[in-house]
């Protein structure tokens, strides 16, 4: 293993605010954002919890992914790398920082439950739009159940 070099980052966390997607002069999409990841340890008191708050960027059909289908305390799962950065600031000091670069961005939240969902649904409501059967799937314009074929003995399926 004379050549291994292997940076790959799962993070699972909520957003702390809604991302802003922006674009490069030269037409790249790129969204930076933060997630909260909860993080529980033990101590003499008992078990106590903290956030630790990772800086995530993700650029092109990511960051418009992300800008699109998610909001401040969505949940979501990213997968990407580390990247570091270096330079120096005008009073001199060197600065550091380190952020994941997002490969891939993935929902986490139940469809109902994501804030973006949560708020569409206000929005519908406030508009005076909930359907009666909302979620109940309709099997034909004449509202009839779908017809299935009885199979009589178990012995001549295939598997």
């Amino acid at each position: 293993m004379a050549n291994f070099n292997f940076n790959k980052v799962i993070i699972g966390g909520r957003l702390t605010a809604d991302p802003e997607l922006k674009t490069t002069p030269s037409g790249i999409s790129v969204v930076s954002f933060t997630v909260a990841v909860n993080r529980r340890f033990g101590s003499k008191a008992g078990e106590e919890s903290t956030a630790d708050f990772f800086n995530v960027t993700a650029w092109r059909q990511t960051a418009e992914f992300v800008s699109r289908y998610f909001r401040k305390a969505s949940s979501i799962c990213i997968v990407g790398s580390l990247q570091t950065r270096n330079w120096t600031d005008q009073q001199g000091n060197k600065r550091y920082s380190v952020e994941i670069v997002a490969d891939e961005a993935n929902f986490v939240d139940a469809k109902s439950e994501s804030p973006l969902a949560v708020q569409q649904a206000a929005a519908a409501q406030q508009a005076g739009y909930m359907p009666e059967n909302y979620g109940v799937p309709s099997y034909s314009s004449a509202g009839e159940a779908p017809r299935f074929e009885e199979i009589a003995d178990d012995e001549e399926l295939p598997f």
